[in-house]
């Protein structure tokens, strides 16, 4: 897949890319003393892939607010993370707005995880032919790749096409399920 192809379809693991804007600067804040450091980040980023990529559709998708399906079926679903930082919980509503203000869809579906609508929404473009590129740093991401869907790391901004996750994971793509789910 030509990954800088003009019809290429850019999905962004915006929880991902939050977490990674936060933690990629100092602190800042406004003369108000409003925190945003993850903001600055967060646009900074979005802005670098659409240029990078120059996109025919680009979609920021992030995890609601709540429960998912997942904490159902398994109680202590992510039960080990720690609780969002209060200054960064006081950015996200500014950085969807800020998302929103740049043109871009902003996807936050109650109850299903980002992971899971970026993974549905890569499938149907696959079934369409169409390529897309999903920038994340989860590595669960990985067995959605084929010869259409391709992984940006969020960290690295190295891409992971089929060969990429043969190499990280010793496995091909389909195959990678149930050992990054370990």
């Amino acid at each position: 897949m030509n990954i800088s192809a003009p019809s290429s379809i850019i999905l962004i693991d915006g929880s991902s890319y939050l977490y990674r804007a936060y933690h990629a600067l100092p602190p800042l804040s406004s003369s108000k003393g409003q925190p945003t450091h993850a903001i600055y980040g967060m646009i900074t980023m979005l802005k670098s892939m659409f240029d990078r990529y120059q996109p025919e559709k680009m979609a920021v998708v992030f995890d609601a607010k709540g429960k998912t399906f997942r904490s159902d079926w398994y109680p202590d679903y992510k039960a080990h993370r720690p609780p969002m930082p209060e200054d960064l919980r006081q950015q996200i509503e500014y950085i969807h707005q800020m998302v929103t203000a740049m043109g871009l869809p902003l996807l936050c579906i109650s109850g299903v995880e980002a992971d899971d609508v970026i993974g549905t929404l890569a499938r149907q473009a696959t079934e369409k032919q169409q390529n897309v590129i999903i920038a994340t740093g989860d590595k669960d991401l990985a067995q959605l790749v084929n010869e259409h869907i391709t992984l940006i790391n969020t960290m690295t901004n190295k891409k992971m096409d089929r060969a990429g996750v043969i190499e990280k994971f010793g496995l091909p793509p389909e195959k990678t399920q149930s050992i990054i789910l370990l």
